[in-house]
């Protein structure tokens, strides 16, 4: 046996309803514009909070070493003026560091 069956569907859209499609079809691209623009932010936000919490543990044994260093050097003056040069030195490039890795202020509106 042998059975054929045609169906046919017939969708009519009145113009209030593909008006209303549209705005909401509108308001979808809004949103995905936004989610895409807070997922480039936290992405970013995400990097920048490894960069920090590498420069903590970057500061953090700096400080450790430092103790050391002054304990080792106790009072005698050519291993204390070494540890001050290298503290200058250590500074200077601290300085150097963070200003070359902060942005600009943003302008005022």
């Amino acid at each position: 046996m042998h059975l054929d069956v045609d169906v046919n569907v017939r969708l009519s859209q009145d113009p209030e309803t593909t008006s209303l499609l549209r705005q909401v079809m509108a308001k979808l691209d809004v949103l995905t514009n936004k989610e895409n623009t807070i997922m480039s932010a936290l992405d970013d936000l995400t990097a920048q909070v490894a960069q920090n919490t590498t420069v903590i543990g970057s500061a953090l044994t700096l400080i450790q070493g430092l103790a050391a260093q002054l304990a080792a050097a106790g009072t005698d003056p050519v291993k204390l003026a070494a540890l001050q040069a290298s503290l200058k030195q250590s500074d200077d490039d601290l300085a150097a560091a963070v200003a070359a890795n902060t942005p600009a202020a943003p302008p005022t509106p």
